[in-house]
């Protein structure tokens, strides 16, 4: 049995890896943001064991985890977690650029470097969901493109300095996929959302599962996926 510690469990990409996973007989721990959060994600995935968490204050993170029961043994760490705010440079706040930098950068960072010593005892796997805006910025997506992009150096980074010990690490760039985030992307664009244009968060949820259930000969560092309509 695998063990998977996974952020963003809640909904969307996230919600669909952990059902997968939990169907198939693998143990998940699932970060919540607090206690309350944790009772609805265990209601939401039975079987499931949470970890709280705040990755809006990643500062915290090593307090909060010294106060609980962490896995000893990590097979993956799934980072699928993201939050998004949108806004053109000249009108967004220090508090824009730091609630997605802290959640879809820093906080990614300082989990995994907590979690190391333990995906290090198992060779295990570091997955980074990222985005298209990992790699390419447009107008008015400045902030969540930045963290998008640092999140693309970190893993490129962390690739490098643990591929001699076996830890793998993989970056998955989805392109728009049908999610609570995408609804709230779009009423932020003034858009009707219909979800049946964009990729279904299972589709996403396969090429997670593929990219660490690889057999340990091959390793997939990049994998973007674009809607298919």
């Amino acid at each position: 049995m695998s063990t998977h510690v996974i952020t963003g469990a809640g909904s969307g990409i996230g919600a669909a890896v952990t059902r997968r996973l939990l169907e198939r007989g693998d143990e998940t721990v699932l970060l919540a943001r607090d206690a309350g959060r944790a009772r609805e994600l265990a209601e939401l995935h039975p079987g499931a064991r949470t970890l709280v968490g705040d990755l809006s204050n990643p500062d915290r993170l090593s307090w909060a985890f010294a106060q609980q029961a962490v896995p000893e043994r990590v097979d993956s760490l799934l980072h699928i977690a993201g939050v998004v705010e949108l806004g053109k440079v000249g009108e967004l706040t220090p508090k824009a650029w730091h609630f997605q930098l802290n959640a879809n950068l820093v906080a990614p960072a300082e989990l995994t470097r907590l979690l190391l010593p333990q995906l290090r005892v198992a060779q295990g796997h570091v997955l980074f969901v990222n985005s298209g805006s990992g790699l390419a910025a447009h107008a008015e997506w400045s902030a969540y493109a930045a963290s998008k992009h640092g999140l693309k150096a970190l893993a490129d980074s962390l690739r490098q300095e643990e591929h001699a010990g076996g830890v793998r690490v993989t970056s998955v760039y989805p392109g728009r996929t049908a999610s609570p985030m995408q609804a709230k992307v779009h009423q932020q664009e003034g858009k009707e959302y219909d979800p049946s244009r964009w990729i279904d968060p299972e589709s996403v949820a396969t090429t997670i599962l593929m990219a660490i259930d690889l057999p340990r000969d091959a390793e997939v560092n990049d994998l973007t996926v674009r809607p298919g309509r």
